[in-house]
């Protein structure tokens, strides 16, 4: 691997499926995507998911963006243990399962060394979890971040890193969000390291051409720098 995919590379990644999905108003999770027809109970018990969730992807951001990277693997790790708690309450969220797997790919890539091997299994498990659950869930999220792993870790025997099959998920991702900013800009990054630039190219024009995510604007500030660096690398 070069050293654009080295585990350390992946905090870069993982930001980045990491603004995953949908803003939090438009995700399933959020209450006012609830069908008109559903219980009290039902609503009851989405809204500590989505308020979690919100907490979950609001600290990210503060974390990646805001926090001094020697501090960030440790901040990581508390935020992954707090994932875990709101998971302990609402084991079926594929939401959740899908941000614990993003933070825990943050962390690896924060971290790196040996820790980060097992750290990326971890979120390849919580990533499989949500899908498991809802395999449409955050308009595909899961499916990108999934394949974004399988692109950037080692291969064997290192580690799990296959290409054919980050091709295959991020193209998943990509069917389920085809003008997102996240699917197209880990599509074109991925198009780019397979030497296919001319694709690439077209998968980041339409990573720039997509719309503002309520509520995500830090999230989206950061990924359109990440699109104007592969930019300059194609």
């Amino acid at each position: 691997m070069t050293e654009h995919h080295s585990l350390k590379a992946m905090v870069l990644a993982m930001v980045l499926a990491t603004t995953a999905g949908m803003a939090l108003t438009d995700s399933p999770m959020a209450l006012a995507a609830q069908p008109l027809t559903a219980s009290a109970s039902t609503a009851d018990s989405a809204a500590p998911a989505a308020a979690g969730l919100h907490e979950l992807q609001s600290r990210w951001a503060n974390i990646r963006y805001q926090t001094p990277e020697a501090r960030r693997a440790d901040a990581f790790e508390q935020l992954y243990q707090r994932a875990q708690a709101l998971l302990k309450a609402q084991p079926k969220s594929a939401e959740l399962h899908t941000w614990a797997g993003i933070i825990r790919g943050s962390q690896a890539g924060a971290e790196g060394g040996l820790s980060a091997l097992s750290q990326v299994k971890e979120a390849r498990a919580e990533f499989e979890q949500a899908l498991s659950i809802d395999p449409t869930t955050l308009s595909g999220s899961a499916y990108t971040s999934l394949g974004t792993l399988y692109h950037q870790v080692p291969g064997w025997p290192i580690s799990f890193g296959d290409d054919d099959k980050a091709r295959q998920l991020l193209q998943k991702g990509l069917s389920l969000n085809p003008d997102g900013i996240d699917s197209n800009y880990f599509w074109a990054d991925f198009l780019h390291d397979q030497g296919d630039d001319a694709q690439a190219r077209q998968a980041i024009e339409k990573a720039m051409a997509a719309a503002p995510r309520p509520g995500r604007e830090t999230a989206d500030a950061g990924r359109r720098q990440d699109i104007q660096a592969l930019l300059k690398e194609i």
